[in-house]
């Protein structure tokens, strides 16, 4: 089982740069970062933790852009794999988001992880001009036009949300395939999407009967007839145990990510450092 750090960025505090930097130097597998375009102010979508309009972290207002962040990253290192925890794709344009992360992969080496949501936060989807009740097929068009635009020599795409015509788009990712993992609540129509489109799963913070839902994506991959195993990423809310690290590794978790703190950077590289010694990374 791999150990992964998710910085929640905002304009304080340590810089994605650095923060990257010392998780790969301290050990850890895969470096993520979330994204929200915007929080309107006035809102009807409830927060899937608090269960309402209240927000619980003020960087929710003060997120970096997520590929910007990564590219960041990917100059101060040459190992640590680069994610988002979560993207919204549905709220870029998927030609110039296609080319965005491929642009990224490319100057990376072949590093990126698209870690996806739908989009709890449907007053954002709605600026975006993302009806909520279609977000997951918006979502599922926007990546296979995305792979398109990645692998193929003239590219095209017909859907309902999204239409182009023949094209060239460079430059193509380095990986021949960048791994989708989808980030939300893992209810029956998740995981049934997972197995149809993505190529693993990555949990809520508050997300319950991980063993038990994990069972089910692993039934569901095998009806849609997929190759080998999902990937498994379990958001991380309490200390790393013996037991707990166990647990998951015996349940099928592929990936434990875990978070740093909203503290002056000196005190989260030190933080990095001995969670890796915990870790035993």
């Amino acid at each position: 089982m791999r150990h992964g750090i998710v910085l929640f960025t905002s304009d304080r505090g340590i810089t994605p740069d650095a923060a990257a930097k010392a998780a790969e130097d301290a050990g850890f597998a895969t470096f993520y970062v979330p994204e929200h375009t915007h929080i309107p102010v006035k809102r009807t979508a409830a927060h899937p933790g608090t269960g309402g309009e209240t927000l619980p972290d003020d960087r929710y207002l003060r997120t970096l852009d997520p590929w910007v962040s990564l590219s960041a990253a990917a100059v101060v290192t040459s190992r640590i794999r680069l994610g988002t925890a979560v993207a919204l794709p549905v709220e870029s344009d998927p030609i110039t988001l296609a080319k965005t992360i491929a642009t990224v992969d490319h100057l990376s080496g072949g590093r990126v992880v698209l870690g996806a949501g739908f989009g709890w936060n449907t007053d954002e989807l709605s600026d975006h001009h993302v009806p909520a009740g279609k977000r997951r097929t918006v979502l599922r068009e926007y990546v296979e036009a995305m792979r398109a635009l990645w692998t193929e020599e003239e590219a095209s795409y017909t859907g309902e949300f999204v239409e182009f015509g023949a094209s060239w788009a460079y430059p193509k990712p380095v990986q021949r395939h960048i791994p989708l993992v989808i980030g939300a609540g893992g209810g029956p129509k998740t995981l049934a999407w997972i197995a149809a489109n993505a190529d693993g799963w990555m949990t809520t913070p508050i997300e319950q009967d991980v063993p038990q839902k994990i069972k089910r994506l692993k039934e569901e991959w095998a009806s849609a007839g997929r190759a080998g195993s999902p990937e498994i990423r379990v958001l991380a809310t309490t200390k790393p145990t013996p037991e707990l690290l166990e647990a998951w590794e015996s349940a099928g978790v592929t990936e434990a990510i875990w978070g740093l703190p909203d503290k002056p950077p000196a005190e989260v590289i030190a933080f990095a450092g001995r969670l890796a010694g915990k870790l035993g990374l």
